[in-house]
Order: C-alpha cells, then sequence, then structure tokens
C-alpha cells in the first residue's frame, strides 16, 4: 500500500492546485480523479469550453455585423460550421486537460484513475480499472459540483439539457429555452442566439444575475434586449414536458397567470449543487450540512481534524479561482504557514459580451448595513477605446466609504471587464481610496481609463471626459 503525506479528492482547478501546492513544499502527494481526464468540470465540461463557444461565436458575430463597417468585405455568405466550432472547443479543452498532466508529472504528484472513496480517515479506496487502497495523512476533498435541478424536470441529455450538453449541441437550436438567468444560463444563451437561435430565459427572480449588484442586471438586460433575446423575470416555472422534438415549459408570471413557452431544446441552469457520491465521507466521520456541503472550520478543516474540504463542495461562491485560492490555503496550513484568504474580494464575472464584472459590495448590500457610501460611476461609450472598438455598452460604478473614501465594490459592465475588475481587487486588496486609484496614471487609450474616472467621480465628482 501506497502511503502519502497528502491525497487530493478530485482534480478541478481547486484539487489540481492544491495537489500542486503540497508538491512544492515537500510533502508526498496523490490526486485521485474518477475521469479519464484531469481539471473536472471547469476544464472539461464548464469554464475552458464555454470560453471557447464564446470566442467562437463572438467572432461569427462580428463577421456578420461588423466586418462591412471596419472595411472588410468577405464575397458569399458567411455560415457556422457548428461541427468545426465543437471541435476547436475540444482541442482547447484537450490541450489545456494535457496541460494538467504534465504539471502533475512535473511536480512528481501520483495520478490514481477512479472513484476515491473512505475506507476510514487514514484510508482511501480507489474503485477503477483495479481497486486499490492508499493511506494519507492528510486528505483534502476536492470533489465539486454537479448542475442542479428542479424535482419535476426529467433531465434526458437530448432536448432537455445541462450546461454539460449544451456545450456539444449537434445542431444549432431554433428556439432555446433557459431556465434561470444566471451566469451559465447567459454565457450559453448568448452563444446559441449569435448562431441564430431564438432564446428565451426564464428567471424566477425579479432580474438576470440577482446575486450582482443591480446596475450590472439593467444594464445586460438593455443589451440582451438590443440582441432580440426574450428575458422573463419574475416567472416560476412549474413544468418541462418534452413531446417529441418540443419542449413546453410552463410557468406562473408574477401576477399568477400561467403561460406556455415552446422550443426544440430547453437548458435547465437553475444553479449547481455540491457532489460527494461515493465519497462514503461517513465511514471517515466527516459531517456534511443540511445542503449537501462538508462542514468546514475557517481552516477549511472538517471535523475530522487530518481531513480538509475546498471549492464547491464547501460554502461560498461556486468559482474555480476561489477553489483554487482554497487549495493553496489549505497546503500551506499543513506546512505550517499562516496564509489568509479575504472572502470579500473574490471577484465574480459573466462572459457575456460585454463582460460583467464584480467585487467588494453590491450598492444593495451597503444599503442593507446602513453603510453611508457615494457611488462614482462612468459610462463606457464615452472612452475613445470603445469607439475605436464599437464597444459602447456598459458602464464601471465605484462605491467608496463617504467618510474615509475607501472603496468598498466596484462593478463593471464592458468590453474586458473581466480582465479589468483585477485592478480593482488590487486597489482593494491594499483598502485604496478612490482618490487613490484617480491619481493612477492609465494608458491612454485603454477601457481602463474607465476605472480612473469613475474613482473621480467618486473622489469629488470631478470625471473629465463626461
Amino acid at each position: 500500500m501506497n502511503s502519502y503525506d497528502v491525497a487530493v479528492i478530485g482534480s478541478g482547478p481547486g484539487g489540481y492546485v492544491a495537489a500542486i501546492r503540497c508538491a512544492q513544499l515537500g510533502m508526498k502527494t496523490a490526486i485521485i480523479e474518477k475521469y479519464s481526464t484531469l481539471g473536472g468540470t471547469c476544464l472539461n465540461v464548464g469554464c475552458i469550453p464555454s470560453k471557447a463557444l464564446l470566442d467562437s461565436s463572438h467572432h461569427y458575430e462580428d463577421a456578420i455585423k461588423h466586418f462591412e463597417e471596419h472595411g472588410i468585405d468577405i464575397p458569399g455568405d458567411i455560415k457556422v460550421n457548428l461541427k468545426q466550432m465543437i471541435a476547436r472547443k475540444q482541442s482547447v479543452v484537450d490541450q489545456t486537460t494535457g496541460g494538467i498532466d504534465f504539471l502533475m508529472k512535473k511536480n512528481k504528484i501520483d495520478v490514481y484513475t477512479g472513484v476515491g472513496s473512505f475506507k476510514d480517515a487514514t484510508h482511501i479506496t480507489i474503485k477503477g480499472e483495479k481497486d486499490e487502497e492508499i493511506e494519507a495523512k492528510n486528505t483534502i476533498i476536492a470533489t465539486g459540483s454537479k448542475p442542479s435541478s428542479l424535482p419535476f424536470i426529467t433531465i434526458d441529455k437530448e432536448r432537455i439539457i445541462t450546461s454539460t450538453e449544451a456545450l456539444k449541441l449537434t445542431e444549432v437550436p431554433k428556439h432555446l429555452i433557459v431556465i434561470g438567468g444566471g451566469v451559465i444560463g447567459l454565457e450559453l444563451g448568448q452563444v446559441y442566439r449569435r448562431l441564430g437561435a431564438e432564446v428565451t430565459v426564464v428567471e424566477y427572480m425579479d432580474r438576470i444575475i440577482p446575486t450582482m449588484d443591480s446596475g450590472l442586471s439593467k444594464e445586460l438586460n438593455k443589451v440582451f434586449k438590443k440582441a432580440k433575446f426574450s428575458v422573463e423575470v419574475s416567472h416560476k416555472v412549474k413544468s418541462v414536458e418534452r413531446k417529441g422534438d418540443e419542449v413546453i415549459v410552463k410557468a406562473d408570471n408574477k401576477k399568477g397567470e400561467e403561460v406556455e413557452f415552446k422550443g426544440d431544446y430547453c437548458l435547465v441552469s437553475v444553479g449547481r449543487r455540491p457532489y460527494t457520491d461515493g465519497l462514503n465521507a461517513e465511514a471517515a466521520g466527516v459531517k456534511l450540512t443540511d445542503r449537501g456541503q462538508i462542514e468546514v472550520n475557517d481552516h477549511l478543516q472538517t471535523n475530522v481534524k487530518n481531513i480538509y474540504a475546498i471549492g464547491d463542495v464547501v460554502k461560498g461562491a461556486m468559482l474555480a479561482h476561489k477553489a483554487e485560492e482554497e487549495g493553496v490555503f489549505v497546503a500551506e496550513t499543513l506546512a505550517g504557514q499562516k496564509p489568509h484568504i479575504d472572502y470579500n474580494l473574490i471577484p465574480g464575472v459573466v462572459y457575456t459580451w460585454p463582460e460583467v464584472a464584480s467585487v467588494g459590495k453590491t450598492e444593495e448590500q451597503l444599503k442593507e448595513a446602513n453603510v453611508d457610501y457615494k457611488v462614482g460611476q462612468f459610462p463606457m461609450r464615452a472612452l475613445g477605446r470603445s469607439r475605436a472598438s464599437m464597444d459602447l455598452d456598459g458602464f464601471v460604478k465605484i462605491l467608496a466609504d463617504k467618510s474615509t473614501d475607501e472603496i468598498l465594490g466596484v462593478h463593471m459592465i464592458g468590453a474586458r471587464a473581466a480582465d479589468m475588475i483585477a485592478e480593482a481587487v488590487v486597489a482593494m486588496e491594499f483598502r485604496a481610496s478612490a482618490e487613490d486609484v484617480s491619481r493612477m496614471s492609465h494608458a491612454h487609450p485603454t477601457f481602463t481609463e474607465a476605472i480612473k474616472e469613475a474613482a473621480l467621480a467618486a473622489t469629488e465628482d470631478r470625471a473629465l471626459h463626461v
């Protein structure tokens, strides 16, 4: 039986990063993955493939809508080759997961393929092509999450699908009904809208991306309306039925009236649930919460002192980069270091176009906490860089403490917001004031000038270019 200082169950961004950091710190490390490729949901059927399709569909939309204005004439009709688009997506996935294989070898991490299951607190059985057992002084559970559904919905993976199936369709839907107006539903909805599908988003809450600042929801809703998305908020779905190649979704609107949507595909995108199937956590004495999450303390330690858990399987936002930070945190804790994570400064991103990004407190949260704050906002269309690239939608909003000027939240929607949000995270990590950011030189012309201008607006209401 092989013995290890650390065994990591699950090879998603949290798991494989935890394994690498443990190995860097001199621990003998093993990683256990039930699938044949490493990388978990994010690399195989989540973040990476969805971004590949978003980029491909964005190129197509630019070609049919904007190339002529840019002076690019393409003879003949521009057509979607969905088979090639999906093939390119898969090649990106293959390259990325292959990179994780390389990193495991480079860091001398032993990889086991199969379902990792606790025999007790220090022994793990691995059920794969051959059954094995290993011993681990410490274990990190990083088993991630799976798509959630609603009790009355039967996912047939053909017409009633999850994000996993939406990433490998063989045809562009005529009418895609998306249940859920969160990140995943909106991103995949935009992919297929660009490719020619009619798209209807049905959301239970009173706005899309309901966990983000309401200003972002309103602006993204405007963008979707221009793109002829049908966005139906305050709708409670009560049945989803398939009849041949047609899917019928029935819901009650905010007036309590029954409405019906008919399409050829229905994407169920109502969130994700912690995944612990087959883990046999009870054999190790590990406690789960009522929501199926693994219970951890502030050190991400379970009630069993040598077992830790990270990522989607514990409380908090289900984000790949949050899982990575937690993986490093646990590895360094095991090495006797004193790492920290500020969960308030984990950014959230929606990779639609325009992109949406946010860090810190929303206006709604500040109001609820009775914090006296001020707002600085700047529209992307006032930037020379936005006009040059024809990316005019969106804004940057900075929320700062009214008395100290410390930045409390930054919310943005616009081109490259996913990259720009890092500037806000750095500023807030060092507890910068809006004035600090307003006095920093930003290259011209760039999209990030909107951050400086929003900071100026928050400081003395003196944005220069609006």
